[in-house]
């Protein structure tokens, strides 16, 4: 990666000023001073230091997300905030993405990363990677909807959807549940309860694949995912 690239994507400023602290002599790399912007460098393997401080580069980010009501999964909007907009300067600066999406009342676990190939893997259709929401239902599920969501139901549209493991917390006018699907159609889970006649009054993801919502997470806070957390991920979304 060339080094004036490198730098301004580490957040040690624009180009421009990055041409000045190379022109003033200030980037050393493995110990020698670097002044050619253009000049590639290995950021995995090379020193790299601004002044006194080492460069610790960092390739990937990898963020969990306890997406709050109101919020729109995307990385900029006109009219509305962002998930990304609720980060802080240090993580922002690695430009991640939302991996799809949560509707903007939807709460809960939102992974978001600058690492493409990972987020392609984790939403292409063909990886069937589960995920599981809870909600409330104005109106009683019952054991008749669990069949009908485990054979798959239509749509509005006409589409039937991939079969749904439905599994019924409290079953009354205002009945509690979880859902696990292995696709993601538009408003899909509120559209499956539209078709056996109710409503999805809240909705909360739990689960992705094998990554669960860290419970000590509050509505609108993140962390950075573990490395056993980004190997689950990996596991649920191998390379072809």
């Amino acid at each position: 990666m060339r080094i004036d690239k490198l730098l301004a994507n580490m957040n040690y400023g624009s180009r421009k000023e990055v041409k000045k602290l190379l022109k003033n002599g200030l980037v050393k790399v493995n110990g020698e001073i670097l002044k050619d912007g253009k000049s590639h460098v290995e950021p995995e393997t090379d020193t790299i230091s601004v002044g006194e401080e080492i460069v610790h580069y960092v390739k990937h980010i990898y963020v969990m997300m306890n997406k709050p009501n109101g919020v729109i999964s995307a990385t900029e909007d006109n009219h509305h905030k962002t998930v990304v907009d609720l980060l802080g300067e240090e993580v922002a600066l690695h430009q991640p993405f939302p991996v799809g999406r949560l509707d903007k009342d939807t709460e809960g676990l939102l992974i978001l990363t600058n690492d493409g190939q990972l987020s392609h893997r984790l939403l292409a259709p063909k990886k069937h990677v589960p995920k599981t929401y809870y909600a409330k239902i104005d109106g009683t599920v019952s054991e008749d909807d669990r069949s009908l969501f485990k054979k798959g139901v239509e749509l509005d549209d006409g589409y039937v959807t991939k079969p749904a493991e439905l599994k019924i917390l409290i079953s009354d006018t205002q009945s509690e549940i979880e859902l696990t699907i292995t696709e993601g159609k538009f408003h899909q889970v509120k559209r499956m309860f539209e078709a056996v006649g109710k409503k999805v009054t809240y909705l909360k993801r739990l689960q992705m694949g094998s990554l669960k919502l860290d419970p000590s997470l509050s509505s609108g806070q993140y962390r950075l995912l573990t490395t056993d957390e980004i190997k689950l991920l990996e596991n649920d979304s191998p390379r072809p």
